[in-house]
């Protein structure tokens, strides 16, 4: 759960977007939308792997 105390002479908008913040870091939305349909694991790993090559390929190998 997420509590934002309200500092004094705050306004309510600052405190939302404290909140949003705090909300978007948590990563709960990212969560549930990856759980909104059932993905094979097969897909997933190709995925990670395609992720990984353009990794390498922008950022290069470390130590380089």
């Amino acid at each position: 759960m997420i509590i934002v105390q309200i500092k004094d002479n705050e306004s309510v908008d600052r405190a939302l977007k404290r909140f949003k913040k705090k909300f978007e870091r948590t990563g709960v939305l990212k969560e549930l939308r990856r759980r909104t349909f059932f993905q094979k694991p097969s897909i997933t790993q190709r995925k990670m792997k395609q992720k990984a090559v353009y990794k390498l390929a922008t950022y290069g190998q470390p130590g380089e």
